[in-house]
C-alpha cells in the first residue's frame, strides 16, 4: 500500500456519529455539508489543553482521593 495515498473516508465512524450519537434524522444527516457535519461534531471547538506530569502532580496533591 502507497504510504502517500488518501485514506479512505471513515463512513463507519461518520454515520455511527450522525445517526446513533447526535441522532439525527437520516433526511438531515444526508442533506448536511462535510464543515455543517464537522461542526456539529464538535470539529471546531478549540482543543482541550493537555496537563504534564508536574500539573497532573500538583493537583493530585491538592485534591487527593479519600
Amino acid at each position: 500500500m502507497d504510504a502517500h495515498a488518501p485514506k479512505p473516508f471513515p463512513w463507519r465512524r461518520v454515520l455511527h456519529v450522525g445517526l446513533c450519537l447526535l441522532r439525527l434524522p437520516p433526511e438531515t444527516f444526508w442533506a448536511m455539508t462535510p464543515i455543517e457535519f464537522h461542526a456539529m461534531a464538535g470539529g471546531l471547538s478549540p482543543r482541550a489543553a493537555r496537563l504534564d506530569r508536574q500539573v497532573l502532580r500538583a493537583m493530585m496533591e491538592r485534591f487527593p482521593d479519600r
